[in-house]
Order: C-alpha cells, then structure tokens, then sequence
C-alpha cells in the first residue's frame, strides 16, 4: 500500500475521542498488514483487584488487529464484526504492546489476529476478529486525514 495511507489511519485512531480523553499516550504504528500499539499501563485501567481491567486488553488487541486489516483497505471503514480473546496472564506495571496482523482476506470477509506483550516481552493476551467493510467511506468525517 502506501506510507500516506497508513499516516491517515494512524491520525483517525489518534482523533478519536476514547483515545483523546481515556487513553491519552496510546501510540499506534501502521504498516502494511500490521499495527503496533503502545500504551502506559495506569492505576485508572484497573478493577478492584488491582490489575489490568479486561476492557483494556479488548481495546488493544482489537485496535491492533482492526488496523492491521484496515491497513489493506484504502476505500473504506472497516468494522469488528466478532472479536474473541484470551486473558493469559494480569498486568499491573510497565508498558503494553499490542500487534495485530491480517490472516485472512477475501471479498467479503477479513480476519485479524493480535498478541499483546507486556514490558518483559511476555504474552498477556491474544485475540482473533472478523472484520468487514462498512458503508463509510475513509475521510475526513472520520478523521481520515
């Protein structure tokens, strides 16, 4: 594909509000079938038993995987239609990192796997999403700029 295209896709994540407002230093690197995201675990992602609340590990792994696949489309918005994980292990220090990559595409139907890392590089989590397109296109509505 192409460098501007995967800047766009990288500034629509950044421009959304959940990220803006919930989760400010998250950083996201798109590539061709791929996507890192970064992301400084806070006390706030916690629940009451003070690690990391599993919401957290669901935006990651499905942000990864949704941009990895979204990566490939030039032309449209692309939604999660189903999205399973598995919680592996709890994190409650340090920086998470997500990697989604594309396993599947056809005309109708993407799938996209991600695997989320901890600070020493251990897999906390994985997961595994259908992803279609939408009838939206990508711009600047969207933050696709």
């Amino acid at each position: 594909m192409n460098e501007t295209h995967y800047r766009k896709l990288e500034n629509m994540y950044h421009s959304g509000p959940i990220n803006q407002k919930s989760y400010p230093d998250v950083q996201l690197t798109v590539s061709e079938g791929r996507a890192e995201i970064t992301m400084t675990v806070q006390p706030d992602y916690f629940h009451a038993g003070q690690s990391l609340h599993g919401s957290v590990y669901f935006k990651m792994l499905d942000d990864a995987a949704y941009f990895a696949v979204n990566s490939q489309i030039t032309d449209s918005f692309v939604y999660t239609t189903s999205f399973h994980i598995q919680i592996l292990r709890p994190v409650k220090t340090g920086v998470i990192t997500a990697i989604g990559t594309v396993q599947f595409v056809s005309r109708n139907l993407f799938i996209g796997d991600a695997i989320l890392y901890d600070s020493k590089g251990r897999e906390v989590a994985r997961g595994t999403g259908n992803f279609m397109k939408s009838g939206l296109a990508l711009d600047e509505r969207l933050g696709y700029q």
